[in-house]
């Protein structure tokens, strides 16, 4: 089994206290309250800013084969990821400007950007939200929100080509990893700050 196909083990009951978690099942019903979700988007767009600094940080470390992948997920990230979020905020009122980090999303980014001073470590810390929200929005796909804003939340993390990009990270996981613990370490803390996420502040 590969280093990635662990992860995948060890992630599924952090997937599944997700899909259990209050916010989640709200998105899931498309009835969750504006004002939660309008926060979450408040707090994930300032988490996708440090995503892109982690991309970067990451491609300036990668072997040459792997450079031009972490530059696009960077450039893809800031450029329709982050379009995309601005769209989707705008209808619900989200104030992008003026929001200032929740503890959650402090402790979550703080891991990411420590972690990815080495590359490996790194890999292994961000996988959980590539990996987790795409498993996310392929189980939320299956029976999605009638209520459109959320169903374009979900289409947009259970569409095929968010799940080849989370294709490539794992091909580069298995292929960086040399200490299968430390990255088993660093993937489990990620998903456990992926479900803390949820804790709308």
């Amino acid at each position: 089994m590969t280093i990635s196909a662990e992860l995948h083990v060890l992630g599924r009951p952090f997937v599944e206290a997700q899909l259990a978690h209050p916010t989640v099942v709200g998105i899931a019903k498309g009835d969750l309250p504006e004002p939660v979700f309008r926060s979450w988007l408040e707090q994930d767009y300032l988490f996708l800013l440090d995503y892109v600094r982690v991309f970067s940080r990451l491609a300036w470390q990668a072997p040459d084969g792997h450079l031009g992948e972490l530059v696009d997920l960077a450039y893809v990230t800031f450029h329709e990821e982050l379009d995309l979020h601005r769209s989707l905020s705008a209808e619900f009122g989200a104030d992008l400007g003026g929001v200032r980090k929740g503890a959650p999303c402090a402790a979550y980014t703080s891991f990411l950007l420590d972690s990815a001073a080495n590359y490996a470590d790194g890999l292994a810390a961000l996988y959980p939200c590539m990996w987790g929200y795409s498993t996310l929005g392929r189980t939320l796909a299956e029976n999605p929100p009638a209520e459109p804003r959320y169903r374009a939340w979900v289409d947009t993390y259970a569409h095929p080509g968010f799940a080849e990009l989370t294709g490539r990270i794992a091909v580069m996981i298995d292929e960086a990893t040399t200490d299968p613990g430390r990255a088993r370490e660093l993937f489990t803390e990620g998903m456990a700050h992926e479900l803390a996420f949820w804790d709308v502040p």
